[in-house]
């Protein structure tokens, strides 16, 4: 996604006119641009010919990269607002004794360098997360 500064400054501000404390504001910034469309145009606007003047190189995902940003987990919803371009997300409920209990157990596991562990301790934390490789 890409937005210009003021668009962004403007956005941010007026989310501040609804902010009643702890609130998590998504902001609609449009259609995601591809990296690859954006590489093209830039080359063109510089004067350049893709293919005779530059090429472009495509190297694949590295670790930790993905093709596609999710904003909020599926199981969050989003609340309007009067703005079109500003929603709130509606966090997952859950019991805080409970969670501590579950975090210091991913501590401990983590610090056990179980790394198996640790990842199935995540995915009972966060349902949607999908490890890839050895990361």
């Amino acid at each position: 996604y890409f937005m210009t500064i003021p668009e962004a400054v403007s956005l941010v501000i007026q989310a501040g006119a609804y902010a009643k404390g702890g609130e998590i504001f998504i902001l609609d910034m449009g259609d995601p641009v591809k990296i690859d469309d954006l590489a093209k145009n830039l080359i063109r606007l510089s004067g350049y010919t893709l293919g005779v003047d530059m090429e472009i190189k495509y190297t694949g995902l590295r670790p930790g990269e993905k093709l596609y940003e999710e904003l909020l987990m599926a199981e969050e919803g989003m609340q309007d607002t009067d703005n079109k371009l500003i929603h709130i997300g509606k966090p997952i409920e859950f019991e805080k004794k409970d969670f501590e209990k579950r975090l210091e157990i991913l501590k401990e596991t983590a610090y056990s360098e179980d790394a198996a562990a640790v990842k199935v301790l995540v995915k009972e934390f966060v349902p949607t997360y999908k490890p890839n490789g050895n990361r």
